[in-house]
């Protein structure tokens, strides 16, 4: 007989209102594979019962056919038989013995999970498949969801029987864990201590980079700054200052070493739009272009002389530390730059441009991790933090009006205090640098404009000849404009909480009338960006709408920003992180593969479930990815009530012809690769697969549509994926992310919202 028949009602579903979702199966091991099976019957399958009607299941493996469709819960009854038709003759179509099968408010009548009998040629032959139905309510949310994501074209799953998109229907067995797992208690009992150099809560103005160009001997305090003190500095000391987070570096260093990174050596230059080190040029005129395509890989060289291409396989060891953090696209881009002709090397500056409370810092911030994630040298620099270090906090709202001339020039000082670090940092080699500060004037910005001009004679990188060096610094202004009351109330009030300018003010009102008295006073100055290049985004913070203007943009790097822009937003939401359960490869060591899970994964893909129904019961919008490989998705199959998602990019790194083995076979059949990877796990690529820097850059479609998203995810994935992912969100240098511990049966939630990113960690099972 067949088995597994659902026997759901509405009320199994908690009375939730939505469609019927039917799941009609038919199994035969000794299946004639000229007999094709059918269903047919009444309204609402096919109408009639006329056999050239009758819908064909869809074959779902060897031995298995399927048939799926959803009707409205409060159908009448649903009366259907399933038949054989032959597939390459006009021979009759051969009909299951029995009475027809009903199905009613989505609970088949009793008996009618029987086996299917077929008698076939009179009755010489009797076929029987076992007969398997399942029904389930679905909500139209997540119709449409599945629907949406299913016209998006993902790829089909590698894993057989298992679509890319699921309708949520409820497993076969239970949830049962035992014992020793009551998720329904307290999810606190499973908390974590998350690692120290995670963010936490800390005001993102604070994780700046720190002022170079101050003195180091302390805080000038705001007389001595109002009374003609000189505010510069030549001093190349770095100002140090307790900000609470002294386990944050905010510094990316070079990814190679722990040490900042050094001027080349003699006779290299460096390629400042691809960030190679590069022979310099030679008396006779010859110039070599050089590519990175990975650890181990020929260097792309063309001979200024020769106009073609030839490959170099030596690697020197001081090219592999220039070897450029982001790859693929960006050095494509490079290339196309230098054999078009010759160009200036540029530095991009995005300078903020916005009233106070509009978002300017939180905006800077997520921009800067962006770019760092993606392998660009990038640093963020806020005038509001060298204007607290120079001069002090709690700055009275007098000090911020326009027509209080101490106070502009001293407001103007910082400003070009931060602008020269900048400068110099890109002279240093820094690619992007992000000027954070209200720049609410036009003489403000010419002022910084024309900093930015001729800067950059007298540059490590110059030629020999006391020629000026031909770095030029992009200024793109990126100006910020909200226009909803109840955002701008919400912003100051977390100004007061967290910025140290109210530190010291007891009274949060007193702190309230103090900031919209500032906010008064940049308003009536405020003079909208509409000079140079320019990014506006109008009431973007909200996720809900706005407009992006974008005005004399041009370039890749630029574009990407533009495309991240016009993705992100500040609705607070969780993001939760987890490997797949335990796998049998697991178990055994061997990496890659596409294995089941072991006894312990299964019991933590139904931890998980009971998990994610505690935490996000009342976020019904939520959406769990995983990627095609069936350990993932195996994990993820006890969730219901939310649509799947499969992700081919939130495959497992490819371990190209090292998949399947373990470290101890690599260490012993190849230990030329074993060595190589141990040197640098970041850049090292499995022969015939990928590096940590080739999984990034595929991730980068998922990281915009997290960001994009406004509902919670489930991210099930895999250990490389998920360091790189958290690598994102927690700010973490390229350099670490191959040892970012990850642990198996771990879930990390990850809250994104307009304080920044925050991050707590379950551990369900030991």
């Amino acid at each position: 007989m067949g088995t597994n028949a659902s026997k759901n009602s509405g009320s199994c579903h908690g009375g939730r209102e939505g469609q019927l979702y039917v799941s009609l199966k038919m199994e035969n091991f000794k299946i004639r594979r000229d007999l094709i099976p059918h269903v047919y019957g009444s309204v609402p399958i096919t109408g009639s019962w006329d056999f050239s009607k009758a819908l064909s299941m869809a074959r779902e493996s060897a031995s298995m056919w399927e048939l799926s469709f959803v009707v409205s819960p409060d159908h009448e009854t649903l009366d259907f038989k399933f038949l054989l038709k032959p597939k390459y003759s006009n021979a009759p179509c051969v009909v299951e013995e029995g009475p027809n099968r009903l199905l009613t408010g989505g609970t088949l009548e009793e008996g009618d999970a029987r086996s299917a009998l077929f008698k076939i040629g009179g009755d010489e032959e009797v076929l029987e498949y076992k007969v398997f139905v399942k029904a389930d309510i679905v909500s139209p949310f997540d119709l449409a969801a599945s629907w949406r994501a299913y016209q998006e074209n993902l790829q089909p799953s590698r894993v057989r029987g298992i679509p890319d998109v699921s309708i949520n229907v409820a497993p076969n067995t239970g949830l049962e864990i035992g014992p020793a797992s009551p998720l329904e208690l307290d999810l606190e009992h499973y908390v974590v201590p998350a690692p120290s150099a995670s963010a936490g809560i800390v005001y993102a103005a604070n994780l700046t980079e720190t002022p170079r160009s101050l003195p180091t001997s302390g805080i000038f305090s705001k007389n001595d700054a109002l009374s003609g003190s000189s505010y510069g500095s030549s001093k190349a000391g770095v100002f140090s200052l307790d900000l609470s987070c002294k386990d944050l570096d905010t510094t990316v260093l070079d990814p190679v070493s722990d040490h900042p990174k050094c001027p080349p050596a003699p006779g290299m230059v460096e390629s400042k739009s691809v960030g190679t080190f590069s022979p310099s040029p030679k008396q006779d005129g010859q110039k070599g272009l050089f590519v990175d395509r990975g650890v181990g890989s020929p260097r792309l060289v063309k001979s200024a002389s020769a106009g073609a291409f030839t490959f170099d396989l030596k690697l020197d060891s001081e090219t592999k530390k220039g070897m450029p953090a982001a790859a693929g696209a960006v050095a494509a881009a490079a290339v196309a730059d230098q054999m078009l002709g010759p160009k200036e090397d540029s530095r991009l500056a995005i300078v903020l441009v916005g009233l106070p409370a509009r978002g300017k810092t939180f905006t800077a911030a997520k921009l800067t991790r962006y770019l760092r994630w993606l392998g660009h040298e990038t640093k963020h620099f806020n005038v509001g933090k060298y204007r607290r270090l120079k001069l002090g906090t709690n700055q009275s709202a007098d000090f911020f009006r326009g027509d209080n001339p101490e106070g502009l020039e001293a407001r103007n000082e910082v400003a070009a205090l931060a602008m020269e670090d900048m400068i110099a940092w890109m002279q240093e080699g820094g690619q992007v640098g992000i000027f954070d500060a209200t720049n609410s004037t036009k003489k403000r910005r010419n002022m910084l404009m024309k900093m930015a001009e001729g800067k950059c004679k007298g540059s490590k990188f110059a030629l020999a000849k006391e020629e000026p060096c031909a770095t030029m610094i992009e200024i793109i202004f990126l100006e910020t404009i909200c226009n909803d009351e109840r955002i701008i109330e919400r912003n100051i009030r977390l100004k007061i909480q967290q910025s140290p300018d109210y530190a010291e003010e007891p009274d949060f009102q007193a702190g309230m009338l103090d900031f919209k008295e500032r906010l008064a006073n940049y308003e009536k100055a405020y003079e909208p960006v509409e000079e140079g290049s320019y990014i506006k985004m109008i009431d973007m913070v909200s996720g809900q709408g706005g407009q992006i203007q974008v005005n004399n943009i041009s370039g890749y790097l630029p574009g990407r920003i533009v495309f991240f822009l016009v993705n992100t937003h500040l609705t607070p939401r969780p993001i939760l992180l987890t490997r797949h359960g335990e796998s049998r490869d697991n178990v055994r060591g061997r990496i890659g593969g596409d294995a089941v899970l072991s006894e312990a994964g299964e019991l933590y893909s139904k931890k998980l479930a009971n998990f994610v129904e505690k935490r996000l019961k009342s976020e019904r919008t939520a959406s769990i990815w995983t990627s095609t490989l069936q350990r993932t998705i195996l994990t993820a199959s006890p969730i219901v009530g939310f649509p799947k998602i499969q992700w081919r990019a939130l495959e497992e790194i490819n371990a190209g012809v090292c998949d399947g083995m373990t470290y101890e076979e690599i260490k012993k059949n190849m230990p030329e690769e074993y060595e190589s990877r141990k040197k640098d796990k970041l850049r090292y690529r499995y022969p015939r697969g990928e590096s940590y820097l080739d999984v990034i850059q595929r991730l980068e479609p998922v990281i915009i549509e997290l960001e994009r998203q406004r509902a919670p995810v489930v991210v099930i994935s895999h250990q490389a994926v998920l360091r790189a992912l958290y690598s994102y969100f927690a700010d973490r240098p390229l350099k670490e992310i191959p040892h970012i511990e990850v642990p198996l049966h771990t879930i990390i939630e990850i809250q994104m919202g307009v304080i920044g990113v925050q991050e707590k960690r379950y551990k369900l099972m030991d």
